[in-house]
């Protein structure tokens, strides 16, 4: 089935990685194939919502708003519950994309940090993108002021901070300037969950902290030059002992 173009007259105020890194793996896996096979058809765009026909197992009348793509309906069992649905997902890939095809690395989603296994050192350049990229990613690590309503939201920011970071993590070379500032990163989310009003009620920003710890160990196996970045959390007092594995090597 030949792909409608989106013709988008007002831009969103969203972007393909506010989707993919704050949608879980399977929701967002099917909305691509959705988008991928030609069947979001009759789109529109109305300067407020973008709306279209979305075709599953019958065609679905689809919404989302220009502002949030996760706010909008769909008229499928999901959407009528008031649940984020593929066809709503593949709406908004549609709207980001405008119809062109999506690449390897658009399709790529990260939920946990992994070693890359290549050494190599960021050139300057490289890692002061680097550093800004982790910056943008802390801003949604970020402490929780508001009512008991919208916790479930909070969380849901807080594993998309967590699933941008896992991403840049885990294309980084391995090497000691790469391992510096992974260990920097986790004494600035220490210090966002001992001080700084996190609630990880939920254990996503621990949990992502100890699989940084296990990339780092990996690291220090194919380099062992790592293990010198190491000693800059000797002496130190965080939030659960992550670091003991660290000072052990």
């Amino acid at each position: 089935m030949k792909k409608l173009k989106a013709k988008i007259m007002n831009p969103p105020g969203f972007t393909l990685d506010k989707i993919k890194f704050a949608i879980d793996g399977p929701t967002f896996e099917r909305a691509v194939k959705l988008y991928e096979n030609g069947k979001v058809t009759n789109f529109d765009d109305n300067g407020f919502t973008y709306t279209a026909k979305v075709l599953g197992t019958k065609p679905y009348d689809v919404f989302v708003s220009r502002r949030r793509y996760d706010k909008g309906n769909c008229n499928c069992y999901l959407g009528q519950n008031d649940t984020l649905c593929k066809h709503m997902v593949a709406l908004a890939i549609h709207v980001v994309k405008e119809g062109r095809p999506l690449a390897k690395k658009d399709k790529k989603q990260a939920h946990t940090p992994t070693c890359s296994g290549k050494l190599g050192k960021l050139s300057d350049g490289d890692f002061a993108t680097t550093k800004k990229a982790i910056t943008s990613a802390m801003r949604y690590v970020k402490p929780y002021r508001g009512p008991s309503r919208t916790w479930f939201a909070y969380q849901n920011s807080l594993s998309e901070g967590c699933n941008r970071l896992s991403a840049i993590v885990s294309d980084l070379p391995v090497g000691e300037h790469t391992a510096s500032l992974l260990v920097n990163l986790l004494l600035r989310l220490d210090k966002k969950l001992c001080t700084g009003g996190v609630d990880d009620s939920n254990g996503i920003v621990g949990g992502f902290v100890e699989e940084v710890v296990e990339v780092l160990k990996e690291c220090a196996k194919l380099d062992l030059k790592c293990i010198k970045s190491f000693a800059n959390l000797k002496d130190r007092e965080t939030c659960f002992g992550w670091e003991e594995p660290l000072l052990k090597l």
